[in-house]
């Protein structure tokens, strides 16, 4: 078998049926085979060609003919047999829908293949231990009542759309928090509300790039990022975080991964997955990497209220007056009411040279209309008066002492290890690959979704490439915590892939 043909005819298989590696390493586990996302890589980049069953598999994941994907001639591309095809009752071939192409490296794995199996599983009567998202509500903690009380106080006056950008309270009480982050250069004409971060980032990114066009973000990152990215047509180039030094950037890795196709940079800080939080000497040097080659900076700092240990958080748009930022958040989680759907972005610093870009942001947030107006009727009694989340993150505060919980009992367990938290509630956690001869971190989680339903999701689901990884959501109480760690470390006494 020729390798490069047969790499060829993969890729042009894939694409044909919009499917990416990714899904056939599913179906093979589906099936029980053995296909590792190296393999995959292999074959795709033309290094390997598979052993028979494989290809044997391959083919019939893709619906072509074995011999026309060995190498075969063309005429026998079509896979022969008649059990392939889809009649119409008269007999005619029924038109099939696929996805869109534009979807075929997009990868939202927070809620993918491993959730599908746990809503399965609780469809068929299995309670599921859920750490795997960062939702506050069904593990207690509750939105205050002054916001509760306010948002059904208004609901008469939200019937209508508001501004496109949103309510000029809401936009008033963003700006006036913004100065207090000492974000510079900020108008109430340039902050915008989404529902939810998510929706916003998504118009940042189509308003923003061609094909071709490169963004750097961060490995592990929070996926949406990369998903957007690369839905608006970019390439998410992930510069490294690195594990030894608190999960902070590689200042040194960002450098070598910028060039002339580079448009922007991402920082998620404080981070999800990994809780780390960025000190202003780090952040200096991701400014000074934007200010010389001329990046626009995108900070999601939605966890900017979660930071513990007596630590501050530092708005990156803070330290660099003179570049184009975005600065996003949102009170999804730092006021525990993630179902609102409430978030914002404020564009800060020097605005002159993105004036067409921030032009695409509008039409883009025209096109929606406008954000949830009564989410957006509650943001200033939010942003003002006590805040109930500090209560959370000191000594005695649930977020706190299930934080110091999770630390000390995953480092308790053979063979993982943990960087501490800083910030948000969320831990990302190191499996010892050669111990447990890990090499597909999807499997771990729903090896472990199956054997003791508990729910996590894997390193990979981040964009992280090693398969040694995984996040832990650390809101439940201890007690449930304690159950978790607890069935851990008995499934990893046993586990080998």
């Amino acid at each position: 078998m020729e390798k490069g043909v047969f790499a060829e005819r993969l890729k042009e298989a894939m694409e044909r049926q919009g499917m990416k590696q990714i899904d056939l390493i599913r179906k093979a586990q589906q099936k029980g085979i053995k296909l590792g996302k190296s393999h995959m890589s292999q074959y795709v980049a033309g290094k390997t060609a598979p052993r028979e069953e494989l290809l044997s598999f391959l083919a019939n994941a893709l619906q072509v003919d074995a011999e026309w994907l060995r190498g075969g001639t063309e005429k026998n591309r079509l896979q022969k047999s008649s059990e392939q095809k889809q009649e119409n009752p008269g007999g005619s071939k029924m038109r099939e829908f696929k996805k869109s192409s534009k979807l075929n490296h997009v990868l939202y794995d927070v809620r993918g293949p491993v959730v599908d199996e746990a809503e399965r599983m609780e469809e068929a009567g299995t309670h599921i231990l859920k750490l795997n998202i960062g939702n506050p509500a069904p593990f207690g903690f509750r939105t205050p009542d002054e916001v509760i009380y306010d948002m059904r106080r208004q609901l008469a006056e939200c019937e209508g759309y508001s501004s496109a950008r949103g309510l000029f309270s809401a936009r008033k009480a963003i700006m006036q928090y913004a100065q207090v982050k000492k974000i510079p250069n900020v108008s109430i004409e340039h902050i915008y509300t989404g529902n939810g971060v998510s929706e916003l980032i998504n118009i940042c990114m189509s308003a923003l790039l061609d094909d071709g066009d490169e963004v750097l973000i961060p490995s592990p990152d929070y996926p949406l990022w990369t998903a957007c990215a690369t839905l608006a047509g970019g390439k998410a180039v992930h510069y490294i975080c690195d594990e030894q030094a608190e999960w902070y950037p590689d200042i040194e890795d960002i450098k070598r991964k910028v060039n002339d196709r580079t448009k922007a940079i991402v920082i998620i800080n404080p981070n999800n997955p990994t809780g780390a939080l960025y000190p202003k000497e780090v952040l200096q040097e991701i400014v000074e990497v934007a200010r010389e080659h001329q990046l626009i900076i995108f900070s999601d700092e939605i966890y900017d209220r979660l930071v513990m240990d007596g630590e501050e958080h530092v708005s990156i748009a803070s330290l660099a007056p003179d570049l184009f930022c975005v600065t996003f958040s949102g009170l999804s989680k730092s006021h525990m009411i993630a179902g609102f759907r409430i978030g914002w972005m404020i564009l800060s610093g020097r605005k002159e040279p993105a004036g067409d870009y921030i032009e695409g942001i509008n039409m883009l947030s025209n096109m929606r209309l406008c954000s949830n107006v009564p989410a957006q009727s509650i943001v200033q009694t939010a942003l003002g008066g006590h805040q109930s989340v500090n209560d959370y993150i000191v000594p005695g505060g649930r977020i706190y002492e299930q934080r110091d919980y999770i630390y000390k009992a995953l480092n308790d367990i053979p063979g993982v290890t943990a960087v501490k938290p800083k910030a948000a509630f969320y831990i990302f956690p190191k499996l010892d690959r050669k111990k447990f001869n890990i090499t597909n971190d999807e499997k771990f989680a729903l090896d472990l979704l199956r054997d003791k339903k508990i729910l996590i999701v894997h390193g990979g689901g981040f964009n992280w490439e090693e398969p040694d990884h995984f996040r832990i959501v650390y809101l439940p109480r201890i007690e449930v915590l304690k159950e978790a760690t607890g069935k851990l470390e008995d499934f990893l006494s046993y586990y080998r892939q």
